[in-house]
């Protein structure tokens, strides 16, 4: 592999370059108008204009991105995650072209896309599954007879896509039919596909996701939890890794199921299977994510595995050269996604500029951003600035160290969701481990916040007030040395 080129922008792309320079690998940079000035840009090797800022214009463009590729010399690309990272026709592109796709093959793209035909190619494995069907539904008179089979509250579902679009909590069976109207045009409207499916709905649910390693020569590994139940409209927003919850049977038990979803998809390189765990600690195969997670950096914290490095090598066609017996969980992570939102304003986006960006710094403090002092948030893209990560040897530690490092972020001209974080990691059921997708229904209200941020001013303020009284206060002696001594004013 002789050049890389990443068909990405901002800290995923920065993250990748970063390890490609370190094996020795040149790197190509791909940018929109809106990103001239962008830290990824001037980081790599080369870098190449590829369109206006819409992504639709730029970062989607497969056949542009080819050919910048070939016009570059370039023998590999790394997609990062969002926009082509999961497109099966953009790694069958690459695959026709000469040029290696960092990732899963298109065929394992392709069916761990739908989560019906993940559910399909799963079922013979003896993976448990949540109750319901494994076919689309369009019919309200099916729908009704399927949830009266696995009972009330269901759960309607796109088969494509994710992010919470195309979905709804159904609790009673006069509401169904006009619920399933609406996600079938939210899914056909977000994806193109209006399939959806029916399961029973688990209260209180946690989302656990396993990470899993998968090379040429027949080897998957599973790299343990990682837990993201803390959610804003089903976006995960707060992961750590091990789980407070798992016992090691448990967590045996998953990666074993995970490596095997793996195997049923015949998978390549790194990928996440994600499970609904409940409370009697009972998984259900939920879908596979064939490409590298955002929360990825807590599992590297956890293990000492640089997972880029490994996707690379794995790419190349070489061997894992660890064992699962070799893998052991060393201390507790946990990762805040630090986007330009409003935790006041129900997470919406919050553009404008950095006017103040500062870093927090210091032992088992890791920043993964692609933003600097003074740039502007855009709104063409996810409004995602940085991934803020804490380590400690138990998870008390890493919680105290991560309510440091948010004292220490210094972000001005936008609004973020440092301040959801402080309340998240301060907040008694998160801190027990108590907690399930549901954290911030049934905690977090902005108020809480708002309430907060004032008592912290009125501190500020009563200081300075003091600070003043005692300056004025204090005898000042004359200079007799100073330019402006003896002057009358």
């Amino acid at each position: 592999m002789k050049k890389i080129l990443v068909a990405n922008r901002g800290e995923i792309a920065l993250r990748v370059m970063r390890t490609a320079r370190k094996m020795g690998i040149p790197v190509v940079a791909v940018f929109s108008e809106a990103d001239r000035n962008a830290p990824h840009v001037r980081f790599a090797d080369e870098a190449v204009l590829i369109g206006p800022p819409p992504s639709n214009q730029s970062y989607l463009r497969a056949e542009h991105l080819i050919e910048v590729a070939k016009s570059r010399g370039v023998d590999a690309i790394h997609p990062g995650y969002g926009f082509l990272s999961e497109n099966s026709r953009f790694a069958e592109l690459c695959e026709a072209n000469g040029i290696t796709f960092i990732g899963p093959s298109a065929f394992s793209i392709e069916i761990m896309g739908s989560k019906l035909a993940a559910k399909d190619a799963v079922k013979g494995y003896n993976i448990p599954m949540v109750p319901g069907v494994d076919h689309s539904i369009s019919d309200p008179a099916e729908a009704k007879a399927v949830a009266q089979s696995v009972g009330f509250p269901i759960l309607i579902k796109a088969s494509a896509g994710g992010g919470g679009k195309g979905m709804r909590v159904v609790h009673k069976e006069e509401e169904l039919e006009e619920q399933m109207a609406r996600a079938i045009s939210e899914a056909t409207s977000a994806f193109g596909d209006g399939s959806v499916f029916i399961e029973k709905y688990i209260d209180s649910p946690r989302h656990i996701e396993i990470q899993v390693l998968a090379d040429s020569h027949d080897n998957v590994l599973y790299l343990f939890e990682r837990e993201c139940s803390v959610q804003r409209r089903h976006q995960k927003v707060i992961e750590e890794a091990p789980s407070a919850i798992l016992t090691p049977e448990v967590r045996q038990a998953m990666g074993e199921a995970a490596v095997k979803v793996a195997r049923a998809a015949k998978y390549l390189g790194a990928g996440t299977v994600e499970f609904l765990v409940d409370r009697s600690l009972n998984f259900y195969f939920l879908e596979m994510n064939t490409r590298l997670q955002v929360e990825h950096p807590v599992t590297e914290l956890i293990t000492g595995l640089d997972l880029v490095e490994q996707q690379i090598r794995i790419a190349r066609g070489e061997a894992l050269t660890i064992r699962q017996e070799d893998l052991k969980i060393q201390g507790h992570a946990i990762e805040l996604r630090v986007y330009a939102e409003d935790p006041l304003n129900n997470f919406l986006p919050s553009v404008g500029n950095l006017s103040v960006y500062r870093k927090p710094e210091g032992e088992h403090i890791r920043v993964d951003d692609g933003f600097e002092e003074g740039m502007d948030i855009p709104i063409y893209y996810d409004p995602m600035i940085a991934k803020l990560c804490a380590f400690g040897m138990n998870r008390e530690a890493a919680i105290r160290r991560m309510l440091e490092a948010i004292e220490q972020y210094r972000i001005e001209g936008v609004a973020t969701t440092l301040p959801f974080g402080k309340f998240v990691f301060q907040h008694p059921a998160f801190i027990s481990g108590d907690f399930d997708t549901h954290f911030v229904q049934k905690y977090f209200t902005p108020e809480v916040i708002a309430q907060e941020s004032n008592e912290e001013a009125e501190v500020a303020a009563r200081l300075s007030l003091q600070l003043y009284k005692l300056n004025q206060a204090t005898l000042t002696v004359p200079n007799p040395g100073a330019p402006d001594w003896g002057v009358h004013r």
